[in-house]
């Protein structure tokens, strides 16, 4: 139960509920005898971190996002979409500020200028200098992924390398012996980019361990470089029949580059991954591969974060998600090539 909700069961607005549950601004007497019927009703209490938030804040938080011009994906996009929805369930507002490339200044007026009560970063890269910035000017802060150095921060973070490892297990057991993984951009993994890097360190562990050949490529977000990257794979190591791969926006290409080729999937050619349930169900046939549990992330972020600004002397909250793999239609035995 949430603020929206008993906004809409009392007919009101959402700040009429938040100013009669706070006092700042008078509300009628009949509309706040009306809300807090529906209150009792529904046995609402509401969060002390969330409270203790609204009380002389801005009552806003900043979300630190890729540069636009960079595609997000759409990964990133239900990922944002989450955190604005768990910051309105708390009666937040959220305040997008591109970061990267040109727009170093956008986010230090985020840490700055004093207009959020606390920021989620996306995209962290594992020498990423802006929670340390963070940290400096005293803003409460929740990462999305995690740096080298990552014990003194609030964070929430996929084990990509254990996910990449699953794969690659999976395809050793169904007789692969020739595997690739298809990596992000070669720019974006060489900056420090922790899912990138962390993948390579998974799959190199995985095909050592494994005793079957393995080779990387990096691959740009967009569905002509998933194309590319097929047609590179197969004429530079014609022996492979697998792939494992982080990059979901690559894989409309990659499913079109393996029709053309003449490789049937999983009949010829099997590939499993990490990936949005969007970018798994729309492959064909649907991709086998650990759902990325973007929704999740947000929410836990989100609660983070207030509690950090609530209570900013307690110790900061990390979790690292591990969702299963689901096994779907596109992996199956190897086939002598």
């Amino acid at each position: 139960m949430n603020i929206g909700e008993i906004a809409r069961r009392s007919g009101v607005s959402r700040s009429t509920v938040s100013y009669a549950l706070s006092g700042k601004r008078r509300v009628a007497e009949t509309t706040r005898r009306r809300i807090q019927e529906v209150i009792d009703e529904l046995d609402y209490r509401p969060n002390a971190a969330a409270r203790a938030l609204k009380e002389g804040r801005t009552r806003t938080l900043g979300l630190v996002v890729p540069p636009a011009g960079g595609r997000l994906t759409f990964m990133q996009l239900e990922f944002v979409g989450s955190v604005m929805e768990a910051a309105a369930r708390a009666d937040l507002d959220v305040l997008l500020s591109p970061s990267g490339s040109e727009h170093d200044r956008s986010f230090e007026r985020i840490v700055s200028g004093r207009r959020v009560d606390g920021v989620i970063v996306m995209e962290i890269r594992l020498d990423d200098p802006r929670p340390t910035q963070l940290q400096r000017a005293g803003m409460p802060f929740v990462t999305i992924g995690r740096t080298n150095r990552p014990d003194g921060m609030c964070w929430v973070d996929v084990d990509y390398a254990a996910l990449i490892q699953r794969c690659v297990d999976h395809l050793a057991d169904l007789g692969h012996r020739h595997i690739v993984l298809i990596n992000r951009s070669a720019e974006l993994v060489s900056s420090g980019y922790g899912p990138g890097q962390r993948a390579r360190e998974g799959f190199a562990k995985a095909v050592a361990r494994r005793g079957v050949d393995g080779s990387e490529f990096c691959c740009a977000d967009h569905a002509q470089a998933g194309v590319a990257c097929v047609e590179e794979i197969l004429r530079t190591h014609p022996e492979v029949t697998a792939a494992a791969t982080i990059n979901e926006a690559a894989l409309p290409g990659v499913q079109r580059a393996l029709e053309r080729a003449g490789l049937d999937i999983p009949g010829r050619f099997s590939i499993t991954g990490v990936a949005a349930r969007h970018w798994a169900e729309q492959f064909h046939p649907q991709l086998t591969a650990a759902d990325m549990p973007a929704i999740d992330m947000g929410a836990i972020a989100v609660q983070f974060l207030i509690e950090r600004i609530a209570e900013p002397g307690t110790p900061p909250r990390q979790q690292l998600l591990t969702p299963p793999i689901s096994l779907r239609d596109s992996t199956g035995p190897a086939a002598p090539r």
